[in-house]
């Protein structure tokens, strides 16, 4: 079930994102790639969104 009526996430999955997106900025301080952390992340929107769209074509 998502989390608001606007947006496809669950709580866990915004909380997944938002460790996500701490991860990404303390290496981004460092100098680091994040590329296949916000690609995980994209993974996670993606999963919920078509989960959702399933949900209302039925």
């Amino acid at each position: 079930m998502p989390a608001t009526h606007h947006d496809a996430l669950t709580w866990r999955e915004i909380a997944q994102v938002v460790a996500i997106g701490a991860k990404i900025q303390r290496r981004k301080a460092r100098g680091r790639s994040v590329r296949a952390l916000e690609r995980q992340a994209d993974r996670i929107i993606a999963r919920a969104e078509a989960r959702e769209k399933a949900r209302a074509k039925k």
